[in-house]
């Protein structure tokens, strides 16, 4: 058993705090319990380890009081609920099996505060189904990726490093030599594109809502169709229809994207037209998908999700089945039309992900550091999945799922624990 009260140093350990899941991070520990990263961290992984969490007593009502009380508060709270929203689910494996099986005996309604951007990646895959790779993959094969609408590192800041320029492939791929396109997006940072080398990656910017325009010529180059405009979103089209050849005559192509950022409306359709075109592609060569995710484990929750009820988020407990609906059981609209009548509220990695602002009834469940502009009814501090205790979260990718450690003492229960204790309550 590991002795928490000595200083040492941890290799090999996975951080969580984005969806590359990079598990070769040293951590050091003093005997106070305070973590430092030694080695190979990035700028995420440094706030998430090294942020102070000072232990806090869980509130009730405004005042401070024992884990006993808030938690026979909180089932109080859901005892006289009649449509309970279970939102925010910033947590890992377990901590989700808990949440599904306190929503099931609640009726409850889940959604995952990620929810806006991930459904329209699975609006697609619902409607037409698409190809996608997993990182191995990227690392191993890729030699044109054009990243569409994103730096990608504001996301995943190693992601150059590990997947990308990385020296060894599985094949003897010359690495250095690999080409990248940044296709849409203003004023995104393009440094981490530039190869070993110093080539410069190709960029082709445009106003993020008129993506959806560039993604549709783009397709129609592709498929070998004749464009009569010379400009599409300020983009030359002999630039994309250059682009188009390049990907026909690329041996393994990937589009990467991240649906969170297309913020606009009807964003699933630009979706849909980067996947059709990776679909036209695949008739002559080899081309594939890979979207961007992971963040606050959302990739985890829809994989307990869809594996336990056979749905992703947005799945109400309310008819006494699972049943799913992408419009009407999202978080905004149900608060907003007064549907819910108990806000949960969950973030166990971020203390930054705060409710939203509402009347609600709320109970919080989260990260020891969260600080709150209209103070819950209820918050419960939890532990932090690897750093307070162990768990399990699935990678970007969704096929490989990696632990997580404990690395120092704490007194905190996990978010598990506390949701067992509440549905054993009431």
């Amino acid at each position: 058993m590991d002795d928490f009260a000595q200083a040492s140093a941890v290799e090999n350990v996975t951080c969580p705090f984005c969806g590359l899941l990079c598990d070769d991070l040293t951590v050091e520990r003093d005997t106070a319990g305070a973590l430092r990263v030694g080695k190979n961290g990035c700028s995420r992984s440094i706030t998430f380890f090294e942020r102070g969490t000072p232990p806090l007593l869980p509130r009730l009502g405004g005042e401070d009081a024992s884990l006993q009380d808030a938690i026979a508060g909180a089932a109080e709270f859901l005892r006289r609920a009649h449509h309970p929203l279970i939102a925010g689910l910033g947590t890992e494996v377990q901590g989700m099996r808990a949440v599904t099986s306190l929503a099931d005996k609640l009726g409850a309604t889940i959604d995952h505060m990620h929810s806006k951007g991930f459904m329209r990646n699975l609006l697609v895959v619902q409607n037409s189904g698409w190809l996608t790779t997993t990182l191995t993959e990227v690392r191993n094969r890729v030699d044109l990726l054009v990243i569409i609408g994103t730096d990608v590192v504001s996301l995943l800041p190693r992601f150059f490093e590990r997947v990308v320029w990385n020296r060894d492939s599985l094949f003897g791929q010359d690495t250095a030599q690999r080409e990248i396109v940044y296709l849409g997006g203003q004023n995104i940072d393009t440094t981490a594109g530039i190869a070993p080398d110093g080539r410069k990656p190709e960029v082709l910017p445009c106003e993020p809502e008129r993506l959806p325009e560039v993604a549709a010529a783009l397709r129609a180059l592709v498929a070998g169709k004749k464009l009569a405009a010379t400009e599409i979103a300020g983009i030359a089209t002999t630039a994309l229809e250059k682009l188009a050849e390049r990907l026909k005559t690329a041996r393994y192509s990937v589009f990467t994207w991240s649906a969170r950022a297309m913020d606009f409306p009807h964003a699933e359709l630009t979706v849909q037209n980067i996947t059709e075109t990776i679909k036209i592609l695949n008739q002559t060569t080899r081309s594939s998908g890979l979207p961007l995710g992971g963040n606050d484990g959302d990739v985890s929750i829809n994989q307990v999700s869809a594996w336990i009820s056979g749905y992703p988020v947005r799945t109400s407990y309310g008819s006494g089945h699972p049943e799913y609906d992408p419009y009407h059981f999202s978080t905004d609209r149900l608060i907003d039309r007064g549907e819910a009548d108990v806000l949960v509220w969950i973030s166990t990695f971020d203390p930054g992900r705060i409710p939203p602002a509402t009347n609600l009834p709320t109970i919080v469940l989260g990260h020891p550091g969260m600080k709150f502009d209209q103070e819950p009814d209820i918050f419960i501090p939890v532990g932090v999945p690897g750093m307070d205790h162990r768990g399990v979260l699935f990678r970007m990718d969704g096929v490989v799922a990696l632990p997580i450690d404990r690395l120092r003492s704490s007194t905190l229960p996990s978010l598990g624990e506390v949701l067992a204790a509440i549905e054993q309550a009431l």
